[in-house]
């Protein structure tokens, strides 16, 4: 009787797990230096209505992305952020709630950012984006090590440093970075289609980049062929748009970026792999400066410390936005994904503590 009552008990505690930890599959999804105003404001008056910041004329500017309030503008740039996530996952980050999320490295630039988002640890020694291959071991390549996870982790980039970062020569997972196309004999002609057409286009804020719409098309067509279950999806052009003091295609790209993870949302709805065992956390890797000094990030520029997170799919409970006081930092990135997963991420260096919230 006693066995049968411990068995039982077993099965139920593994039942339960298993309903906690829901999601089989999940995507990362790094927007390179979007700052949290614009996620939660909308729109920034004093660089929309600034011709120094602008190449678009104003009334189509306005038609676009202005309305009165913080809560109608938000939801004209980012329609899915603010339909979707706003009502079946989480968001994290409006600072006017006192809800905070910040880095943990003192930098508050590209690499360090995405090092300490991926591998769940502010290492002080990266202080550079021409810093070598990343030493500490990422969320990504333990996960690749996971029983039936082997061979199902990919990357997909606009910026050829991520290369480095996640530490491709390292673990030998598909890491694609601009410029390069997926192999394989047997790829669909939508593959073929944007292998090439990220060929046609020039490069543009110096070399080693891509448009984001091209990673995304390479990272769907793939996706949708060959199925990978843990997928790092870095997209970056916010950042170099903000750095050009374009603010109107900085606004732009928020708005496609929103849309292509809608798309994203809509095929994983209708794919039957994914259908409701696939997860979404989305962040960035830093944030940006305030008034003029919007254009730049790093610890010269005040408040690019200030980040947000949404996190939609299964095992994540929906709150919507988080409107209680609380701080979490991007080390806890890492291991809540792996905690969605059902996995406890250890690596060769301290990691970050998960999101309870997201993660329980």
């Amino acid at each position: 009787m006693k066995t049968t009552i411990l068995l039982l008990f077993l099965m139920a505690s593994i039942g339960c797990f298993a309903q906690k930890h829901k999601a089989e599959n999940i995507i990362l999804i790094s927007v390179d230096g979007m700052r949290w105003h614009e996620i939660f404001h909308g729109a920034d008056s004093t660089l929309l209505f600034n011709d120094k910041y602008n190449n678009q004329d104003l009334e189509s500017l306005q038609k676009k992305y202005w309305a009165s309030t913080p809560k109608e503008r938000r939801q004209k740039t980012m329609p899915f952020f603010w339909g979707t996530i706003a009502a079946k996952g989480q968001l994290y980050g409006n600072r006017d709630l006192g809800n905070k999320v910040n880095l943990r490295n003192k930098y508050w630039f590209s690499y360090p950012g995405r090092s300490e988002n991926i591998s769940g640890y502010y290492d002080p020694k990266i202080d550079s984006n021409e810093y070598p291959n990343n030493p500490n071991e990422n969320v990504l390549e333990f996960l690749n090590k996971q029983n039936g996870y082997e061979g199902k982790v990919v990357t997909f980039a606009s910026w050829n440093a991520v290369g480095r970062i996640v530490n491709r020569d390292r673990n030998g997972m598909l890491v694609n970075l601009p410029g390069e196309e997926v192999q394989g004999t047997h790829l669909t002609e939508s593959q073929k289609l944007a292998n090439e057409l990220q060929h046609y286009l020039p490069e543009y804020s110096g070399k080693g980049l891509r448009f984001d719409e091209h990673t995304f098309a390479l990272t769907k067509t793939y996706m949708t062929a060959d199925h990978p279950k843990v997928v790092y999806i870095d997209f970056a052009d916010p950042d170099r748009f903000g750095h050009a003091g374009q603010y109107d295609s900085y606004l732009d790209s928020a708005h496609y970026i929103d849309a292509m993870i809608a798309s994203l949302w809509k095929m994983i709805q209708e794919d039957p792999f994914y259908m409701d065992k696939t997860a979404i956390m989305v962040y960035p890797d830093h944030g940006r400066g305030l008034g003029d000094q919007w254009t730049g990030h790093g610890s010269g520029s005040v408040h690019s410390d200030e980040t947000w997170l949404a996190a939609i799919g299964p095992g994540v409970t929906p709150i919507g936005e988080v409107s209680t006081e609380g701080q979490i930092y991007q080390d806890q990135i890492a291991q809540t994904a792996a905690n969605l997963l059902g996995f406890l991420f250890t690596a060769d260096h301290p990691v970050g503590e998960p999101i309870k919230t997201i993660s329980q």
